[in-house]
């Protein structure tokens, strides 16, 4: 029961600040969606992706293994995610981003750090940054049309390589610069949700029933793939275990934020988001209850 009421406390939040932004789209009050994905895919989502990777203690040898098995589990997960869309005859720059990565970091870390412990934090933050670097590289890419400059152009691909450097380094910055960088990475999260509630405000009849299936559909491949791969990889109980819960988290809003800005379906984007999050308060607590 504990773990289900920590579920529910974790995700609570994300249905309070949609439900904002689809109260301000009712009382009709003004909201530029391209000025705030701007302001948080260009300054706060990086800042809080590089504060998240530079605060994190790891072992190097800890890192490696569990970044390759993250790495190989992605790359099966696009690729299995990929012939299910061109079978269906979906959009694949609208829909493969979001049923390839999840919500690792403000769902995923703290579920992890929950369940697992301080250890499980530490390998949670590692396939995180692995997520976020492929997800704003070759996730843009996708999602962009196929350019690869709107990927060598996005912030949050060089907040990830510097926090990943200074991950590995040891290295840090002075309490100021944290305390300061800290603070516009907390913008990201409330104001994405709440941009996500005004999308839901717009959404279209019928969007609600695509993302039922594909949703239950990601969640079959994200818990098959790392089981395997992180079984087959001979990864520690914990860190196999994170792995699973990881890659297996709802789709991120940060995936409506990119459809949106590169001009993908967004409405069915954040469709996806919303199913998938409400059937996390089933899904996640029963898979955790194998897992620990």
């Amino acid at each position: 029961m504990s773990l289900v009421l920590q579920v529910l406390q974790t995700v609570a939040p994300v249905f309070i600040l949609a439900a904002i932004g689809v109260m301000w789209v009712k009382m009709g009050w003004e909201y530029r969606v391209e000025f705030v994905t701007r302001l948080t895919m260009t300054l706060s989502v990086p800042a809080l992706i590089f504060v998240s990777l530079m605060k994190t203690e790891i072992d190097p040898e800890v890192l490696r293994n569990t970044a390759l098995a993250a790495l190989l589990t992605y790359i099966v997960v696009a690729l299995i995610g990929l012939a299910l869309i061109k079978m269906v005859r979906l959009d694949v720059r609208t829909f493969l981003p979001p049923i390839t990565f999840g919500n690792t970091g403000n769902l995923g870390l703290p579920l992890a750090l929950f369940a697992f412990g301080p250890i499980g934090f530490d390998y949670a933050v590692v396939v995180f940054a692995v997520m976020a670097f492929l997800s704003f590289t070759i996730g843009v890419w996708v999602v962009s049309g196929g350019s690869p400059k709107a990927a060598v152009k996005e912030p949050i691909v060089w907040a990830t390589i510097l926090g990943g450097v200074f991950l590995v380094q040891g290295w840090t910055l002075p309490v100021w610069t944290v305390n300061t960088l800290d603070l516009i990475g907390q913008i990201a999260i409330p104001v994405m949700l709440i941009t996500l509630g005004v999308a839901l405000a717009r959404l279209k009849p019928g969007t609600f029933g695509r993302a039922i299936w594909l949703s239950g559909a990601k969640y079959v491949i994200c818990i098959a793939v790392p089981l395997v791969i992180g079984t087959i990889a001979a990864l520690p109980p914990v860190a196999l275990g994170v792995l699973i819960v990881q890659v297996s988290t709802p789709v991120a809003v940060t995936s409506y934020m990119l459809a949106e800005k590169y001009n993908a379906d967004a409405d069915q984007v954040a469709g996806l988001v919303v199913v998938s999050t409400f059937m996390s308060i089933i899904v996640i607590p029963v898979l955790l209850a194998f897992l620990i």
